[in-house]
């Protein structure tokens, strides 16, 4: 099992290859469709991002409320394609790894490729689990969002599968068999 670090660079990125399992560790933020539509407009409008986008990490997620003495309520991913209409101007804009589950649309999967990025699916039905491998959890922006405010996280060993690698290879469309060893 191939673990990386965020932030990630592209060289990093050639590594990855579709169907590998990956341990994702290091700080990365959440963001469901109507921060995407926030974060987006911001771009459009010149003005900064409430996080550093270069070479980072967004996991849809909208988090539940987090219980006493936990640092993060249940934090499975959410269906990606609510984001694809926002994917690609993040990924012009330096964005690098995206979490979720469910496949994504040809314009997002053309944009990886082009801008050298990955989608990584999450395993849904375990939000229990996810969780556990936040290590600290921050609302940064949008907290008016509730649940779909944007968080950092500091995550270590956070579970995932890649879907997408930066050469245009889909499991969803191929089927994971053709490239396992």
């Amino acid at each position: 099992m191939k673990k990386i670090n965020i932030p990630i660079t592209t060289k990093e990125l050639e590594d990855l290859k579709i169907g590998e399992k990956i341990l994702v560790s290091g700080t990365i933020y959440t963001a469901r469709d109507a921060a995407h539509k926030r974060l987006v407009a911001l771009l459009e409008q010149g003005k900064e991002l409430p996080f550093p986008i270069q070479n980072s990490a967004i996991y849809y997620v909208g988090p539940a409320p987090t219980p006493p003495g936990k640092i993060i309520g249940s934090a499975g991913p959410t269906t990606s394609y609510r984001m694809d209409p926002f994917a690609t101007k993040l990924m012009q804009n330096g964005l690098k790894v995206m979490i979720g589950k469910g496949p994504r649309n040809k314009e997002v999967r053309d944009a990886m490729q082009k801008y050298s990025a990955v989608y990584l699916v999450a395993i849904g039905g375990a939000a229990v689990v996810m969780a556990k491998a936040v290590k600290k959890a921050t609302i940064i922006a949008y907290e008016d969002l509730g649940t779909e405010a944007i968080h950092r996280l500091e995550v270590e060993n956070l579970p995932c599968f890649v879907a997408n690698d930066i050469f245009g290879n889909d499991i969803f469309e191929t089927g994971v068999n053709k490239y396992k060893k």
